[in-house]
């Protein structure tokens, strides 16, 4: 187990992996019969990106007493991620999913078995006060709000916590209906966690969604005139829109790749790019920059974290 003094951690997030296993052959996924074992989820990838940079990451979650549970955290261990708060949960399982792969550049599709998992079962009883403020930055994901009531409650209770005590806080929607009751709570519940966000970070589809708003600067505008410090709109194949409380805003140019092998994780990536960044003083714009470069190398690549870079890959961005 990875551990670092108090007053140490750069980021903590909070969230559900799971045990991934991605078909070998392209096709249906029934027909499919050997597959590649890996850890997924949206707020892991972030922490196993930041973590890559050489930042100090806690990642909060539960995981079942089984063979997937002791796979994450050997892959925590893997990547240097501090787990000290990751309970072993002895009522109920890790979650896993199958994931199809695809040659054509299309969204491979993923089936979830995460119902009933360890990691649903969190809730603000998981919220250590000393840890959690030993972070200079929390991020924080529209899917462990999704997973359950009581993880939502968590992560509300933690980012209002954290904004108390003067940390940063960056947001990902990164919106999953299907684990929704209904979009509209879906809408409300995101919105309402975004407002204790300096750094709100949807898609362009998502935004559509989220506030109604299909023009980028609406989108932001949303978000701004909620308190929030700035708004970074991920538009695909141009790249991202951004703008900030200050009234800054611009295009930043997408980094065009040749072959798209997996889709998953460009979100991730991004949010890596963009929170590694700005945590070293970097502008927006270059923040921007470096989401987009992390985003492209993780879209060329099967697996959601594979495509990561260490700060030596990275080169000058």
């Amino acid at each position: 187990m990875t551990t670092h003094q108090t007053g140490m951690l750069d980021v903590v997030t909070i969230g559900e992996a799971m045990a991934m296993f991605v078909a070998r052959e392209t096709g249906d996924l029934a027909a499919a019969e050997t597959f590649v074992k890996r850890a997924a989820g949206a707020e892991l990838n972030v922490a196993i990106g930041l973590a890559r940079l050489g930042l100090k990451v806690g990642w909060v979650s539960r995981v079942g007493d089984d063979t997937f549970g002791r796979f994450i955290c050997q892959q925590l261990d893997k990547e240097g991620i501090d787990h000290q708060q990751v309970a072993c949960d002895k009522r109920y399982p890790t979650g896993f999913q199958l994931k199809s792969k695809v040659d054509d550049g299309s969204d491979p599709l993923v089936e979830y078995f995460r119902k009933g998992s360890a990691a649903s079962h969190l809730s603000v009883e998981d919220f250590n006060h000393d840890y959690f403020g030993s972070a200079r930055h929390l991020h924080l994901s529209g899917v462990a709000a999704a997973i359950s009531d009581s993880s939502l409650a968590l992560l509300k209770h933690t980012a209002k916590e954290m904004r108390a005590r003067g940390k940063t806080i960056s947001f990902d929607p990164n919106l999953r209906p299907v684990l929704w009751r209904s979009e509209n709570e879906m809408r409300k519940q995101l919105n309402h966690l975004a407002e204790y966000a300096d750094w709100v970070l949807p898609g362009e589809n998502e935004g559509l969604i989220l506030t109604g708003h299909r023009q980028p600067e609406a989108i932001a505008d949303f978000y701004l005139d909620k308190g929030v410090k700035a708004v970074v709109i991920k538009t695909g194949c141009d790249g991202a829109w951004f703008k900030t409380a200050e009234g800054e805003k611009g295009q930043v140019e997408a980094i065009l790749v040749d072959n798209v092998v997996d889709t998953v994780g460009a979100g991730d990536g991004f949010a890596v790019g963009v929170i590694s960044a700005l945590l070293e003083g970097k502008t927006l714009p270059q923040a921007i920059r470096r989401g987009n470069k992390i985003g492209s190398l993780a879209i060329q690549v099967i697996g959601d974290s594979e495509g990561l870079p260490t700060r030596q890959q990275l080169g000058e961005y």
